[in-house]
């Protein structure tokens, strides 16, 4: 061998190594979804300014998608259910739509309706993604909070309702002149907060006031032949908002309601909620549901979107895949774990945080009487004489810190309690008096982050020091994956007049060992059946535990995730329904093994 050949091998040689000691990092994604939600008009009187995406509606249209959103004076697209671009369309109400719903017909026409005064035309395109759209000539009344619906044969339903006292309906209409009435009108259903806990008004499904809660939201799901009237209860404000099912053989019912309900549910967390959303199939027939979650800082209607993977089982039930909703989840185009969590655990949880400086940092709870519960945090200091923060790793996004200025300036530095290899960052910032009250193009998040072993030397891991992108939660992944102690963020430049943050969520493996399984697990249900009391003994090093139930040891398909407790009160069962609980810790390096099933008659 020459000495250039021998230069060559080497270099290939050297390469094949390379190329193997990369990890292949699979696509994910994290709730709340990272795209750039629209600022509100709503509260502009009183000069609250936030952001909000509530009441998706998402449909695939000739392969691709479009998720249509209350009030976002447009809709986004996508091609792979993870990366979404928005769309200003040419025609649109000039309020935005409200509660929106969207149906494809055949792959030929997208019809639209949703507009905020309750009436309004229905539109229609083919051509989505160009933003070109005709208006029928007709006005349809009544239709806030809709759901437009063409079933195979061409007939045409409209489901329509919010409120907490009348039910969801129905009529029909024709497609073909102008979405006239047919004169069929029928009342469908209604909640029945006696028999079925989760559908009480109030956080945590408490008020002490107000007992009725709000059904509204109705969407429409065909599957095998059968109809899922789909509804979202108790209201969007609280950590318990969902969705549940009736079943039908007929799109005007009569309707069944679903043993396993509700269909989509995520009360604990960081972000809670997942109701009033759409259920929409994949190209390759997979299911996801799309829905609101409960921000509620600036406003009760600050609000953000999530997606969770949803399936039919053996017996038809219809459910979602929520378990640890809020941590990294498979992208859609994963070939067998399609939106589980990724095995990706939180590094950053009580991570000591130092900030650059403080105008205020506040705490925030959504409290039993719909009211938010406010507390100001005294300023306080390291003794280097640092700047401390205690809201930034606490998994609430209610709590948040404002720095004194937004510039290049501001910095956030974590020191997070055990080193762990990082794949990802979701920055959650907030919205502080930032004088922003409707669509407004051109808005940027630049920033880097950097990562160290030893608090000393940084590597730079993320530049968007001169991006463009509008991310208010921006979710990103490293290309490889780094070990690292300490993160530290440094701002450029974000909308309104103060950096502010709510949460830095760090996402990664830790190197020590996954908690051990839970004992002593104890389940009581209460006098009123609707309520149960849960209770165990701590497990040493856990972060956390993931309660999960169901109606049989093989559809445990409901979970809440609790931190740094022993006992838990829930009262979202149905009343007259057999469950079957069971439990598991985990902590920055992993999942426990979950307790034997506990059956609650």
């Amino acid at each position: 061998m020459n000495k250039l050949s021998l230069i060559i091998a080497t270099l290939l040689l050297t390469l094949s190594s390379t190329i193997r000691a990369q990890e292949i990092v699979p696509q994910t994604y994290c709730n709340p979804l990272d795209i750039d939600y629209t600022y509100m008009v709503y509260n502009s009187a009183r000069n609250i300014s936030y952001r909000s995406g509530a009441d998706p509606a998402v449909v695939e249209f000739r392969g691709e998608y479009y998720m249509f959103v209350t009030r976002s004076f447009g809709y986004w697209h996508s091609t792979d259910l993870v990366n979404w671009n928005f769309i200003k369309p040419a025609q649109w109400f000039f309020e935005g739509s409200n509660a929106p719903t969207a149906f494809n017909y055949k792959d030929s026409l997208i019809y639209f309706a949703g507009d905020p005064a309750g009436y309004g035309s229905i539109l229609y395109t083919d051509d989505p993604k160009g933003g070109k759209w005709t208006p029928t000539a007709s006005i349809s009344n009544n239709i806030q909070d809709s759901e437009l619906f063409i079933d195979d044969d061409g007939k045409t339903y409209l489901y329509w309702g919010s409120s907490n006292v009348h039910p969801i309906r129905v009529k029909m209409l024709n497609k073909n002149d102008r979405f006239l009435e047919t004169g069929v009108r029928k009342d469908l259903i209604n909640l029945v907060e006696e028999e079925h806990g989760w559908e009480r008004f109030g956080e945590n499904n408490f008020h002490p006031t107000l007992k009725e809660g709000y059904m509204e939201g109705a969407s429409m799901t065909k599957h095998n032949g059968k109809y899922y009237l789909q509804y979202a209860a108790p209201g969007t404000q609280f950590n318990v908002y969902g969705d549940g099912v009736y079943i039908s053989d007929s799109p005007i019912g009569p309707f069944t309601y679903m043993k396993n309900n509700p269909m989509s549910f995520k009360p604990g967390g960081f972000t809670n909620g997942a109701g009033h959303g759409i259920t929409v199939k994949q190209t390759n027939d997979q299911y996801w549901h799309f829905g609101t979650m409960a921000l509620a800082s600036n406003s009760h209607w600050e609000r953000r979107l999530c997606m969770f993977p949803t399936y039919f089982d053996n017996e038809g039930l219809m459910h979602s895949n929520t378990h640890y909703g809020d941590y990294p989840r498979y992208a859609p185009n994963h070939p067998t774990k399609a939106g589980e969590h990724c095995g990706w655990m939180l590094l950053s949880y009580k991570g000591e945080t130092t900030v650059s400086s403080s105008k205020q940092q506040i705490r925030k709870s959504t409290s039993t009487d719909d009211e938010i519960e406010i507390t100001e945090m005294p300023l306080q200091k390291s003794d280097d004489g640092e700047i401390l923060s205690k809201v930034l790793t606490d998994e609430s996004p209610k709590s948040f810190w404002v720095a004194e200025a937004n510039d290049d300036h501001q910095w956030v530095e974590i020191e997070m309690l055990q080193p762990g290899k990082i794949y990802a960052f979701q920055l959650n910032f907030h919205d502080h008096e930032s004088g922003i009250y409707t669509r407004t193009e051109g808005l940027r998040h630049c920033f880097t982050i950097e990562v160290s072993e030893d608090g000393k030397n940084w590597n730079t891991v993320i530049d968007r020091s001169n991006s463009y992108k509008d991310s208010p939660n921006a979710y990103i992944v490293l290309n490889q994956p780094v070990n690292g102690k300490y993160v530290r963020y440094n701002n450029i430049k974000v909308p309104g007049n103060n950096f502010a943050m709510s949460e830095i969520r760090v996402f990664g493996t830790g190197f020590g060992k996954k908690p051990s399984e839970v004992k002593d697990f104890t389940v009581q249900r209460e006098d009123d059946r609707r309520d149960v009391s849960l209770s165990w003994k701590p497990v040493k090093g856990a972060q956390g535990y993931n309660i999960r139930w169901g109606i049989a040891p093989d559809k445990l398909y409901q979970s809440w995730l609790v931190y740094d407790t022993t006992e838990h009160f829930m009262r979202c069962l149905d009343r007259d329904t057999k469950y079957y609980f069971s439990i598991e810790s985990f902590n920055e390096n992993g999942i426990s093994e979950k307790t034997e099933i506990i059956i609650l008659d």
